[in-house]
């Protein structure tokens, strides 16, 4: 150490970032160990929005329990709503039907991209380019529009339900996903015009927050934070599930494992996504959007108030549910942030016996010290935004 260096040293000192903090996208508590402006140590605490929705489900119907997954990560449900009701079909054993697995499918990358869309916006908007938010947003209604046309509601859908989904997917639909397939390309380039050669962009991102690809799998990471750090593992394309075996995408990876190559994974995710969501509406076949089951699904509403046994069948199905036979069962599936995975026991009652949710923020989020230790404590703000937490679904 030379002399002017030793005059400038500074002691080290923890700062706390959170838990109520505009850039800690949520309730996270950060203990930052610091030296100057040098990050020597992260702290992670987690837990400020535990809700116990684990807990919930045990003492719900399985059908009362999908809304609950809306909350989860509320700004993807549609990805929460399909791996809880695969979950509980695995076990029943129900093979859906056809129609209803191209719906499911379209509506999965649309939230897929509404996801990508704002962890794009608020991570320019936290690096303090307020402009890719207002762009991002913009694409953002317009997905927003097309689920309110599916099922009436924009954020908490409970569209899917055990054995399909609650409502067909129309004309209008189809025309409004065409509409997209068609602007969206060209709004994805002006993104990229706005920060991908961006100098400043460039500076806090590239090279920053970088993560290994052992590191990586070694900390369960899955989705985008995976990908970029070169790992080809996308459960669609390696386990698929619907008919993802049936679609042409690819999978985009990164080489260098930083800020820059997560959010390159997320802009070219977004283009793969435009692409099953074409290819699944043209290829949607005709025919029934639910299992033909009495007990798994109610009647139409429009015809229950007629007909006394549609009255009967829908008040026992909303008080008394459907028994799933004793077993138990995992179900994972690529949601925007990684691998959800659902695992449920059951005891051959109408309520399950366990059910717990192997949610990708919570693993992401362990992996903020290796990403950010030695790197100044401006990066800390960028290697968060780079994995897009929502903490409902971390802390559950």
């Amino acid at each position: 150490m030379t002399e002017h260096e030793d005059f400038v040293a500074t002691k080290k000192i923890n700062l706390h970032l959170g838990p109520q903090h505009p850039s800690a996208h949520g309730l996270l508590h950060l203990v930052i160990e610091l030296q100057g402006e040098k990050v020597i140590n992260v702290e992670t605490e987690i837990g400020y929005l535990h809700r116990g929705t684990e807990k919930i489900a045990e003492n719900l119907l399985y059908h009362q329990f999908v809304p609950y997954t809306d909350r989860l990560d509320y700004l993807c449900a549609m990805s929460n709503n399909l791996a809880y009701v695969m979950a509980v079909e695995k076990l029943l054993e129900v093979q859906i039907p056809e129609r209803t697995r191209y719906i499911r499918v379209v509506a999965a990358e649309l939230s897929r991209i509404a996801g990508h869309l704002l962890c794009v916006g608020a991570w320019g908007m936290d690096l303090g380019a307020m402009t890719i938010l207002l762009y991002a947003m913009r694409e953002r209604e317009l997905i927003l529009d097309i689920f309110e046309m599916l099922c009436g509601a924009r954020m908490t859908l409970s569209y899917m339900r055990v054995g399909g989904v609650r409502y067909d997917f129309t004309e209008a639909c189809k025309a409004a996903c065409l509409n997209l397939i068609k602007i969206m390309p060209a709004r994805i380039d002006e993104y990229e015009k706005i920060l991908t050669g961006n100098r400043v962009w460039l500076k806090r991102n590239k090279g920053i927050g970088i993560i290994s690809a052992d590191d990586a799998v070694a900390m369960g990471l899955s989705g985008p934070a995976l990908r970029a750090s070169g790992v080809n593992w996308d459960i669609r394309k390696h386990e698929p599930y619907l008919i993802y075996d049936r679609i042409d995408f690819d999978v985009p990876t990164g080489a260098h494992g930083d800020c820059f190559d997560r959010y390159m994974v997320r802009i070219e995710e977004m283009r793969q996504a435009l692409r099953i969501i074409e290819q699944a509406v043209k290829a949607m076949p005709e025919g029934p959007f639910n299992v033909d089951d009495t007990q798994l699904v109610p009647p139409p509403h429009a015809e229950t108030y007629d007909n006394m046994e549609n009255l009967i069948h829908h008040f026992k199905y909303v008080s008394h549910g459907f028994k799933v036979p004793k077993g138990e069962t995992y179900v994972s599936i690529e949601s925007p942030k990684g691998e959800l995975g659902v695992y449920i026991v059951s005891d051959g009652s109408e309520k399950p016996y366990r059910l717990k949710l192997r949610m990708p923020t919570f693993m992401n989020l362990q992996s903020i010290n290796r990403m950010a230790k030695g790197g100044y404590l401006a990066d800390v703000i960028a290697v968060l935004s780079s994995l897009d937490p929502v903490f409902g679904e971390c802390d559950k």
